[in-house]
């Protein structure tokens, strides 16, 4: 039995019915990334506070005077959601329980931001938060561009992927750069849980967020979402190409616990071709089969050194 069949049997039992992202906002129709985010509320329940980075998920949901958020929310800046805010937000949370104004109650800081607000713009103060160890949970909803913005490349988008500001022409194809890795800095800073989602699995996005938010300390998830706008593919395929891209092992879904690294969803062996993934999308549509081929072995050395990690590591205690 798959994920989504899992999902549609047992989710009446396990998952929480109560939306704290409501309906009515204004995502492009298949928004993988608004789609993540309504899981990530449901796990994480009503005893958060959020702080949202500037990007499609603070620009879809709160265009005054209306908001889609069911939870306490802060609006704030691309580059300060984590160490300015979120962070901040803890500080006074800690305040609020040495007065016994919330001594009851375990309501945790979370920091929420695209990927423009997490790896290029917001990375100095994602780190800073980290490495000072503030309770809080960090999700970043990775979209591969500024997507609300005008599509622009990020160092989140994938090697070879055309933008607006990374064209694909006769002497350059498109993004020049691999994508970079953040959930591995993450790791990095010895974060007592780390972790690899895509809401094309339900299930263990949420069970992720769960976990995310029981660690005493800061938490990283990092969450894969499809843009049909941004990466020139059919609404319809979102769900699709959510699971295209674990099942060719360009974004495996794992987790690191105190170091040790764990496959959460198994990718199928032999891996699905990445061509497989890459042809439903017009972002790619300029690559031929050589760049096809550079694409792949990418994609293979990346993984290589994911199942090394799996396989070798070990927990710190």
């Amino acid at each position: 039995m798959n994920t989504v069949q899992n999902f549609e049997l047992y989710a009446p039992k396990l998952i929480e019915k109560r939306e704290f992202f409501s309906s009515g906002h204004r995502a492009c129709q298949g928004c993988g990334e608004v789609l993540g985010l309504r899981m990530i509320m449901k796990a994480l329940g009503e005893d958060v506070v959020v702080s949202n980075a500037t990007g499609c998920m603070e620009i879809i949901s709160t265009a005054y005077p209306h908001t889609a958020w069911e939870t306490p929310y802060i609006h704030v800046a691309f580059e300060n959601a984590a160490a300015a805010v979120g962070s901040g937000v803890e500080a006074g949370l800690k305040a609020l329980r040495r007065k016994g104004k919330i001594a009851d109650r375990d309501v945790k800081s979370v920091a929420i931001a695209g990927d423009g607000g997490t790896v290029d713009i917001g990375l100095q103060s994602l780190s800073g938060a980290m490495e000072r160890g503030h309770d809080m949970v960090f999700f970043c909803l990775d979209n591969e561009a500024y997507m609300n913005t005008g599509i622009q490349r990020s160092s989140a988008t994938p090697f070879m992927a055309a933008t607006t500001t990374s064209p694909a022409g006769k002497a350059i194809k498109g993004q020049r750069t691999g994508k970079k890795n953040v959930a591995e800095i993450m790791v990095a800073h010895n974060l007592a849980y780390v972790a690899t989602a895509c809401p094309s699995y339900p299930l263990d996005l949420m069970e992720k967020v769960k976990k995310a938010k029981a660690v005493k300390g800061p938490a990283y998830v990092h969450v894969y979402t499809v843009c049909p706008t941004g990466w020139r593919a059919a609404s319809e395929q979102t769900i699709k190409l959510g699971r295209l891209v674990v099942e060719t092992g360009i974004f495996p879904l794992y987790e690191v616990e105190n170091g040790k690294y764990r496959l959460t969803m198994e990718t199928p062996e032999p891996r699905r071709p990445v061509e497989d993934y890459l042809k439903l999308q017009g972002r790619f549509r300029h690559l031929d089969p050589s760049d096809v081929a550079k694409v792949q072995a990418l994609v293979d050395k990346e993984y290589r050194k994911l199942m090394h990690k799996v396989k070798t590591s070990v927990p710190w205690s």
